[in-house]
């Protein structure tokens, strides 16, 4: 699409502009007017010039000839020689011959024309008549012969050569104000168009923030308003369904009291962290409850309860913000969950105290002089543990913290701790950085009208003594030491090295949400694209809607650094972030990668369904498009389709093989 876009601009750069053809053809008009001006006028003065220099010939010719008839005896040829002499001395005469009537000359005197003080190229072009001017001779009743004369055409060349050159200096400067004039004008009266097509292109891009302010000609000023009207419309339009996608996604998936998830969302959330392959990650599940929360509610009323909720998920949502990768939800009454990506369950059961108390003293508070208490369950993840059996197993350690009657937390199965620690992780993590230990594995995106994927996603492994650990597993870990950036810029090197070996090969690849926000990393990121050059333009950026949310600022930045070099870039994990679907008018994105947790089991979830339907509407409408990901089965791959998604992934589509196995895994 962008090839062919580069290629319908070029033939556009290349036609006349409408002031071009507008100048070309006045100019064209007002210099043929000019040039013909300018030939009438010199055909004119041509032609007065040849008048002068006939009638100054007869002129001479007549004079000579009455000389010769009365004051000197035109018979006498010394006498006539010397009046013509003395005539032709004067130099404004080519020619003067004295001829008796049988055509023999008596007196005669001629000169040429190489005197004559103007170019050759102009007497060649002007090329003036010298027609000969006869007078009689007689003496008495006798005719004694035929004076003949030619003026000298010297001084009418130069006369005629001084009009030119007067007429050539006031056609050039009349012309040449009078096409600037009409350059001048055109260019007031057709600088809306400019601003007209940049507003048109910004339409044809989604944005629809573009006006044209400038005035001109009454038509031109109505279209403008026109499209500064059909530009507010279509923002209006689209302001509109991203509040409506917005709302879906509250009604789908937040619970309407809190704004928290609602349990089925959160529940599925969980499902796809835990029991995905390529997502499942270490981590711990916390279950908080509020005790006695159905007496309060009879005590204070439906309206108190529900504010009480309100703080209580407020206090969560602070607590989970702190937390990379987390994520909570409502489950039922006022009972809370909470799943802590990349925990160990020491650190956890620390975090779970001071969230409880904190807990406690806001309910204590606002039940003023009843019983409260706040209890909490905590269960981590581990292989074979699935999201039905870490949640039984958090609800279980919650009944027994509510055995306890006070406030507290308890863990399930607490002797079962892993071998690493949260210092082993990160010596791990940072060796496998200092060794640049990482491989790369490749997951097809593809599209049911194509035969060749769209492009790979790009999973990162760290070899280990156990085998290569999956980048669900150390990416949160790395998130959460600070490592991420460094992670990233070692994963952007491996990718750009592959890209320029098999540059027909997109490839995508997800930045961490702290390497976003690093303004080191992004100048580093930038500054690798460029020295790769077009290869980068086969390169997918995947940036977190989580980022977008938490970032904003620093993620605008990047996003148009990036559409400068050519980059595309991707909403990650869209859906998720509770961010409104306005972003896209103010970041040009080229595509959003719905979450697993939307596609898990669409063919059923009616609500998702209608959800992600909506999403794909509006996000064609801005030219975005829309991959799915996390897609298992069949059937929610035929609901995908049917929906247009662009392309999409999951392991019914292909499992991740390593990039060296590339050609067998396809």
């Amino acid at each position: 699409m962008a090839r062919k876009q580069n290629t319908l601009n070029r033939k556009q750069r290349g036609m006349a502009t409408l002031r071009t053809i507008l100048l070309v053809f006045t100019g064209s008009l007002l210099v043929i007017l000019l040039v013909a001006v300018f030939i009438t006028s010199f055909g004119y003065f041509r032609n007065y010039v040849s008048d002068q220099l006939a009638g100054h010939a007869r002129d001479g010719a007549t004079a000579i000839g009455l000389s010769l008839s009365n004051a000197i005896d035109g018979r006498d040829p010394v006498a006539s020689a010397s009046l013509i002499d003395a005539v032709f001395d004067s130099g404004r005469y080519l020619s003067i011959s004295y001829l008796n009537f049988q055509g023999e000359p008596i007196a005669s005197r001629a000169m040429t024309l190489n005197e004559v003080r103007v170019p050759a190229w102009f007497r060649s072009l002007a090329d003036l008549p010298l027609p000969v001017a006869e007078a009689e001779v007689v003496r008495g009743w006798s005719r004694l012969g035929t004076v003949q004369v030619i003026s000298h055409p010297g001084r009418a060349y130069r006369d005629l050569w001084r009009i030119t050159i007067g007429l050539t200096a006031s056609t050039a400067v009349i012309g040449g104000m009078g096409l600037f004039a009409l350059f001048v004008l055109l260019r007031r009266t057709l600088s809306p168009l400019h601003a007209l097509e940049d507003q048109a292109q910004a339409l044809g891009q989604r944005d629809f923030r573009k006006r044209v302010v400038i005035k001109s000609t009454r038509e031109i000023n109505r279209v403008t308003d026109a499209m500064n009207q059909m530009a507010d419309d279509l923002g209006q339009l689209f302001e509109g369904q991203a509040r409506l996608i917005q709302h879906l996604r509250r009604i789908n998936n937040e619970d309407p009291v809190t704004g928290l998830a609602s349990r089925s969302a959160f529940d599925q959330r969980l499902k796809v962290e835990v029991e995905t392959e390529e997502k499942a990650a270490p981590g711990v599940l916390i279950l908080i409850q509020l005790a006695d929360f159905l007496g309060y509610n009879q005590a204070y009323g439906r309206d108190d309860a529900d504010r009480l909720l309100l703080r209580v998920a407020s206090v969560i949502a602070d607590f989970v913000t702190l937390h990379s990768g987390a994520f909570a939800g409502r489950r039922t009454g006022a009972e809370f969950a909470i799943f802590l990506p990349a925990a160990m369950p020491t650190d956890a059961g620390v975090w779970c105290r001071d969230l409880v108390a904190e807990l406690d003293g806001v309910y204590a508070d606002l039940a003023s002089t009843r019983e409260t208490a706040v209890h909490a369950g905590l269960a981590k993840t581990r292989k074979g543990r699935g999201a039905k059996d870490l949640m039984a197993a958090a609800d279980e350690a919650l009944r027994n913290a509510q055995g306890g009657g006070e406030s507290g937390c308890q863990l399930a199965d607490p002797e079962k701790d892993g071998h690493h620690n949260l210092e082993t992780w990160r010596v791990i993590i940072s060796q496998a950085i200092r060794q640049q230990n990482l491989s790369l594995w490749l997951q097809p995106m593809v599209n049911e009208s194509r035969l060749l994927p769209l492009y790979h996603q790009v999973f990162s492994r760290i070899e280990s003594a156990e085998g290569p650990l999956k980048a669900g597993i150390f990416v949160p870990l790395a998130e959460r030491f600070g490592l991420i950036a460094d992670l990233d810029r070692l994963l952007v090197q491996r990718v750009l090295e592959r890209l320029a070996k098999f540059p027909d090969r997109p490839l995508s690849i997800s930045l961490g949400n702290a390497s976003v926000a690093d303004e080191t990393f992004r100048s580093d990121l930038l500054a690798q694209l460029e020295r790769a050059g077009s290869l980068a333009g086969n390169l997918w950026i995947g940036i977190s809607e989580l980022a977008i949310h938490h970032h904003r600022t620093a993620v605008g930045l990047l996003v148009r650094a990036l559409g400068r070099l050519g980059v595309p870039v991707l909403v990650d994990r869209f859906g998720v972030g509770g961010v409104p679907f306005s972003y896209l008018r103010n970041l040009r994105f080229q595509g959003v990668r719905i979450d697993h947790s939307f596609v898990h089991n669409i063919d059923s979830h009616e609500d998702n369904r209608f959800y992600l339907e909506s999403v794909v509407a509006i996000a064609h409408s801005r030219g975005v498009r829309v991959f799915a990901t996390g897609v298992e089965t069949a059937a929610e791959y035929s609901v995908l389709c049917e929906l247009g998604i662009d392309g999409a992934m999951g392991y019914h589509l292909g499992r991740p093989f390593a990039a060296d196995n590339q050609l067998t895994g396809e």
